[in-house]
């Protein structure tokens, strides 16, 4: 089989809708550093590989009233931690050490650790990436950290460190296990943890401001950290605390906007895997493999202002990155940062090739919404899409056969189409059958509309009939060659006039429900109160709604259709009494 087909953009007009986007940032920007009382906010947007737009509000120093600018320097604190996760992944792929290798191999000062359970593995590199070591979260004590020494830091190992978990059981945020994967890049490279950084990663990537500490040899302009103290801002003195040894791991950064976007657009490199020449320090898989989910974190909701629709999210921590999901966003990976006096944070969407920073300096400044409302922005107003994924070329030639094989069954091309497993799920004489009655539901059936490739290997698509249509979807098996191990098919038919009357009903009792209402529109034995209580569940959850589309049913006593309202659609579930034309249930799914 020849290589996968890379996913590809759309290009037509993209750039130019995320030109268009662009200068709307800066009143969002400006508008929220307002709300929020921040004294500056810088930020930016990474695309095609570069910074398309980078700025900035505020005062970076405020006694000075020096305007802030995407070339000033912030503390850009745990986000410091995807740059030790790189460091690392370096010397695994050097040969230098191994992920699953002990923790006290490299840094013997944890032999003194004792495990909470009989049972419990050795701490590894890996557990120490991912946020699974067992160590408790960290976070007030961890800001304090940064002006450790290494002999304070070897010192402080060597009394020990509790376990709030066994290794390897659960996530738990430890700046603690950050600070030791320092000390393991030091040992390991024999040489500072701070100077291999600056070396093997700053220094290729031409991140020549970034830095540990601002001891006057930079030449960009500092932003100072802030705290709000009785109404006014006072200098945060925590904002100046030197990264004295490797502990500086967890979060001792200085960068600008400018350069981080060059980090950005690294991670985005990565992606779509294809052929080509491998950044200069890290190859693509490994920073891929830094962006997946590896210890899992219990999903959340965000936007769940009253009014608002909910958005989960899901996902969990990789290396030195979370990575998951986000609603209307998809695969999302991200990081934030947080120290007295400031506050940042990034995030990327692998699959759109946009990226988004944003620094702020006020002690743990919101930084994390922000970021997400100007990606969120760009994409929906530049209608950035995700990258297109082809089909392998097995997957067209089964696509093309199967659509034949539904519209007339033939023995022959079914035999040369699936794999052995086919028949044996559903036999040969029921496929026949189901052909049959397809074309006597539907009549001819034709291909309609555009093909969804999920993967190379599979896809859906519609074939439209006299009457209705089938969504059919298929899945090639793992075989040489990929023959076709499955196909899906829902048929739906369009709804007839009773549906079509509860269905508009419907629609009119979502936006004013009231229990007459209910008792019109609903059969006897259906709970009225409970009902119009469901129906303002769906009112205050997506707003007054329209019928979007018709996705399954048989048309007469069953429809299931796609609501479109003013704050999100919904998928909902209608069966009718054939006797009375009344509706018996309304069953309501939230989608993104």
């Amino acid at each position: 089989m020849p290589h996968l087909p890379p996913p590809t953009f759309d290009e037509a007009g993209r750039a130019d809708r995320i030109a268009a986007a662009l200068p709307e940032l800066d009143a969002i920007a400006a508008e929220f550093a307002n709300k929020h009382k921040l004294p500056a906010l810088a930020y930016g947007v990474v695309a095609g590989g570069s910074l398309v737009h980078g700025g900035a509000t505020g005062w970076a120093d405020i006694a000075a009233q020096q305007q802030a600018s995407a070339t000033t320097l912030f503390r850009i604190a745990s986000m410091t931690k995807s740059f030790a996760a790189l460091a690392v992944l370096q010397l695994r792929d050097a040969g230098a050490l191994a992920l699953d290798d002990r923790a006290d191999a490299y840094v013997p000062e944890l032999a003194s650790l004792v495990y909470p359970t009989a049972d419990a593995p050795a701490i590894t590199l890996r557990h120490l990436l991912t946020m699974s070591a067992g160590w408790p979260e960290d976070n007030a004590w961890g800001d304090r950290q940064l002006a450790l020494d290494d002999a304070s830091f070897s010192a402080l190992l060597a009394r020990s460190v509790p376990f709030a978990s066994a290794p390897g059981t659960q996530y738990e945020y430890s700046n603690l296990g950050y600070m030791v994967l320092g000390r393991v890049v030091s040992r390991v490279a024999g040489m500072p943890f701070q100077q291999y950084v600056n070396e093997r990663i700053l220094a290729p990537l031409g991140m020549t401001q970034t830095c540990w500490n601002v001891d006057g040899t930079k030449v960009l302009p500092v932003a100072r950290g802030y705290e709000e103290v009785d109404g006014a801002w006072a200098e945060e003195p925590l904002a100046w605390m030197r990264s004295a040894g490797d502990t500086a791991a967890f979060g001792g950064l200085y960068t600008t906007v400018e350069e981080l976007a060059r980090w950005v657009a690294l991670f985005l490199s990565a992606w779509p895997p294809r052929e080509g020449d491998e950044p200069a320090v890290l190859r693509r898989a490994s920073l891929r493999e830094m962006q997946q989910a590896a210890t899992a974190r219990p999903p959340w909701l965000a936007g769940t202002a009253l009014g608002e629709q909910a958005a989960p999210e899901a996902g969990g921590y990789g290396f030195g990155l979370f990575a998951g999901t986000a609603a209307g966003l998809g695969r999302i990976v991200q990081h934030a940062g947080g120290l007295p006096g400031f506050g940042s944070h990034m995030a990327w969407l692998p699959d759109r090739d946009l990226g988004v920073i944003a620094f702020a300096n006020r002690t743990y400044a919101p930084a994390v919404p922000i970021a997400l409302d100007l990606l969120r922005h760009v994409v929906t107003r530049a209608d950035a899409a995700p990258r297109r994924v082809h089909p392998a070329p097995a997957l067209t030639a089964a696509l093309e056969g199967a659509t034949r094989l539904l519209q007339r069954w033939n023995d022959d091309l079914a035999d040369a189409l699936v794999a052995d497993n086919f028949f044996l799920d559903l036999s040969r004489e029921r496929w026949q059958q189901r052909v049959a009655r397809l074309r006597t539901l539907h009549g001819d059936l034709v291909p309609e509309g555009e093909i969804e490739i999920d993967n190379p290997l599979r896809c859906s698509w519609r074939l439209c009939g006299e009457r209705g249509w089938c969504n059919v979807s298929l899945t090639l098996a793992p075989t040489m060659p990929p023959r076709i191990q499955e196909i899906e098919i829902a048929s739906v038919l369009p709804p007839d006039a009773a549906m079509q009357a509860a269905l508009d009903g419907l629609l009119a009792l979502i936006a004013a429900p009231t229990l007459r209402g209910v008792g019109r529109l609903f059969a006897r034995g259906v709970d009225r109160a409970a009902m119009r209580d469901r129906l303002r569940l769906v009112q205050l959850s997506i707003g007054p709604c329209a019928l979007d589309a018709i996705t399954g049913g048989d048309g007469s006593t069953r429809t299931v259709a796609r609501l479109a309202g003013t704050k999100g659609r919904l998928i909902a579930t209608v069966t009718l009494d054939r006797l009375d034309g009344k509706i018996r249930s309304a069953e309501f799914r939230m989608v993104e």
